[in-house]
């Protein structure tokens, strides 16, 4: 029996286990309570205060739009490949929608109503749509649906600031007492809160899916501009971009942690959040230039340790969320001991560092012995419509640009044609 065939290690897959992180701590602290992502409520700790706020200034929102950004990018990866393969793009794409919105509606009834993988399958047929633009209106699109969104929340933030009269934790007591009691109740009591929530959720990643899609064609415009491969080893560009967008980033992060978390109060929420709409991309932005500059030698080299071990979760990205949303929802409901609202915001950053670094340990693992984690496996059974064939492929040497240029002199002519990818203006 042959060896393996070694996988080169892809920074897209870095930079999606990297955004599996905070995507897991958001979540966590959604799902332990009603006040443990602003840091408890009446009586909470300094220390889960503080804790709360740097995660709103530094978590929340950045690594899900890192995360929408790469699922944009892979968007036009999966076309080129449908291409090379001789197979209408179309069909996979629908067939592959249908299998994400599908498994997003199980997450959502079962483990955790704030999915967002249903609202992912809706807006994938609206990228596709837009899919022929070129890089510049991809980016013209994405700005304009970012300002209007700010917009709209700064108004409607600022209207509420005006015209109301701040809300005591105490008001929501009895409401939140009851919803405790339901979530820590049986299998029924559970899947019954998951699905009264399930409207308010929609709502939320409706009113939110603007950000979404902005992402998404931010993604395609870089990969249709070939981005990674241009820019994937030069360490100047990742260090002045890096270092360029982090102060607006920090800025923007600073002033939402101060609406969301105090010292303000929640009157300020949907200011800021206008500003974070507009500010994450940067944070995103400076978080995935530096870690790149950092799993980056002087030389240009990789390496392979760490970079292997995220690249490893980010290819069994959708398998990990899932599990992340199984083991939470095991922990905080009733499925399991029942911790909902009984856990302080420092108490789950701990458990979610332990959580994540178990994942890792055993994503590196199971990445040698198989190709495709067990959702991933499942979600290109129904894209490719088949089987999925192949043997497990090891990581053993980097390789952080998959396609080498056609033309060193015009690094943007290896667009393949046909593809729905067109060469940066």
């Amino acid at each position: 029996m042959s060896p393996p065939r070694a996988r080169r290690i892809d920074e897209l897959d870095v930079l999606r286990g990297f955004a599996l992180s905070g995507i897991l701590v958001v979540n966590a602290l959604l799902m332990a309570g009603p006040y443990t992502v602003f840091g408890g409520g009446p009586g909470s700790s300094g220390a889960d205060r503080v804790a709360a706020w740097a995660v709103t200034a530094l978590v929340t929102a950045k690594f899900y739009v890192l995360f929408s950004f790469l699922f944009g990018y892979s968007f036009a990866l999966q076309a080129r490949s449908a291409r090379r393969a001789g197979a209408a793009f179309a069909p996979r794409h629908l067939r592959r929608t249908a299998g994400l919105f599908v498994l997003g509606a199980a997450h959502a009834v079962l483990l955790y109503p704030g999915d967002v993988l249903t609202t992912y399958a809706v807006l994938a047929l609206v990228l596709y749509g837009l899919r022929g633009l070129g890089v510049r209106a991809l980016l013209r699109v994405a700005a304009a649906l970012l300002l209007l969104l700010a917009a709209l929340l700064l108004g409607y933030g600022l209207l509420t600031v005006a015209l109301t009269e701040p809300v005591t934790a105490a008001s929501y007591a009895p409401g939140d007492a009851a919803r405790a009691a339901a979530y820590r109740g049986e299998t029924s009591s559970v899947l019954g809160t998951h699905l009264r929530d399930l409207p308010a959720a929609l709502g939320t990643d409706l009113l939110y899916a603007p950000a979404m899609l902005a992402a998404f064609l931010g993604g395609l415009a870089a990969a249709k501009s070939r981005l990674a491969e241009r820019r994937g080893r030069d360490r100047a560009w990742l260090r002045r971009t890096a270092l360029r967008l982090l102060p607006p980033g920090l800025g923007g992060g600073a002033v939402a942690a101060c609406c969301a978390s105090g010292p303000l109060d929640g009157r300020w929420f949907l200011v800021g959040q206008a500003v974070t709409v507009l500010t994450a991309p940067a944070l995103a932005t400076s978080y995935a230039c530096g870690l790149l500059l950092l799993l980056t030698g002087r030389t240009g080299t990789r390496r392979p340790a760490v970079a292997g071990v995220l690249a490893a979760a980010g290819r069994m990205a959708l398998t990990h969320y899932l599990t992340q949303s199984l083991v939470l929802a095991c922990v905080f409901s009733g499925y399991g001991p029942g911790l909902y609202d009984r856990a302080g915001t420092v108490t789950v950053l701990i458990g979610c560092v332990l959580l994540y670094a178990v994942q890792l340990a055993l994503g590196a693992r199971l990445s040698t012995r198989t190709r495709y984690g067990p959702a991933e496996w499942v979600l290109r059974a129904v894209t490719s419509a088949r089987r999925p064939e192949g043997r497990p492929r090891t990581v053993t040497r980097p390789a952080w640009t998959a396609a080498r240029p056609a033309s060193r002199s015009d690094p943007r002519r290896s667009a393949e044609p046909g593809d729905g990818v067109r060469p940066a203006p």
